[in-house]
């Protein structure tokens, strides 16, 4: 935390913890906003909630309209898609509800593995309208809690806040010129770390295979490709300007190199294997221990 007593405002939000810190406390008025605008975003995209539109788009095949948050999150997930060969993808829901992370939590697999539908043979993602030739179970998961951090962001630089921290159990954005010392989890013992980040001005996002793990070496990044857990990496961070980017590519880095993602976005990443061996890039901003 920079310098001073800073305050915080804390919810629960999309399933998930969140802390809202900044120099002087949130009026009512903008509070008020802010859980506004994770509500509505819960009501458009949650595959778990039966009012929403995603929800919709499993019911029934069409056209199906999305605030305009859904242009930009479209494009990012096509690009992801086609970087790792579709396997990333947010046609992933069926899968993950095969293996029983399903609206109800059973964490019990109703089936074997299926692999995601093809893009091009169930969905056209044209700006904020996605159209669907058959009911599909979009999943944004990857990227989606980065997006609401950002338009957090958003409403927070509207109200005049010039220096905060979004803290989204663990995805964050630090907004001001003092930087914020933030610990990379180790992937194995969450009491110790394997190394430290300065963070000022970006935001820093991590993915892990021990996070929502169940049953049988079971997790939540699957292959599109197969509908199966990944095996080999365990744990990614990203650093980059906005925090959906640094979302949707802590999990892109568990399916392709940092190195290939880097010929198409601008970031710098972490990756630790199953093997214990990392690999990272040359701007890496965090020092790693020995």
């Amino acid at each position: 935390m920079p310098g001073g007593r800073w305050e915080e405002f804390s919810f629960e939000g999309i399933g998930t913890h969140w802390d809202i810190s900044t120099p002087q406390p949130l009026g009512s008025s903008l509070q008020s906003r802010l859980l506004g605008r994770v509500e509505r975003f819960d009501a458009d995209w949650s595959r778990f909630r039966k009012d929403s539109r995603v929800h919709s788009m499993a019911r029934e095949a069409g056209r199906h309209d999305f605030p305009p948050e859904g242009a930009p999150l479209g494009q990012l997930y096509r690009t992801l898609y086609q970087a790792t060969g579709g396997a990333m993808t947010p046609l992933i829901g069926t899968s993950l509800e095969r293996l029983g992370y399903d609206a109800g939590y059973s964490l019990r697999p109703s089936g074997p593995p299926v692999p995601a539908p093809a893009w091009d043979d169930v969905l056209d993602w044209t700006g904020s309208t996605l159209t669907t030739s058959a009911p599909v179970v979009l999943d944004i998961g990857a990227a989606g809690k980065g997006l609401l951090v950002d338009l957090l962001a958003a409403e927070l630089k509207a109200a005049g806040a010039d220096a905060f921290i979004i803290d989204a159990s663990g995805d964050l954005l630090v907004q001001g010129r003092e930087p914020v010392p933030v610990a990379l989890e180790h992937p194995y013992n969450a009491a110790q770390a394997i190394g430290v980040v300065q963070l000022a001005g970006r935001a820093l996002c991590a993915s892990a295979a021990n996070r929502r793990a169940w049953g049988d070496g079971l997790h939540h990044v699957l292959d599109g490709k197969t509908g199966q857990p990944v095996r080999t990496a365990v744990a990614t961070w990203v650093l980059a300007e906005t925090t959906m980017l640094a979302d949707g590519l802590s999990t892109a880095l568990f399916f392709a190199s940092g190195a290939g993602l880097e010929e198409a976005f601008d970031f710098s990443w972490l990756t630790v294997f199953s093997d214990g061996s990392a690999a990272y890039s040359a701007e890496f901003e965090g020092t790693l221990f020995g």
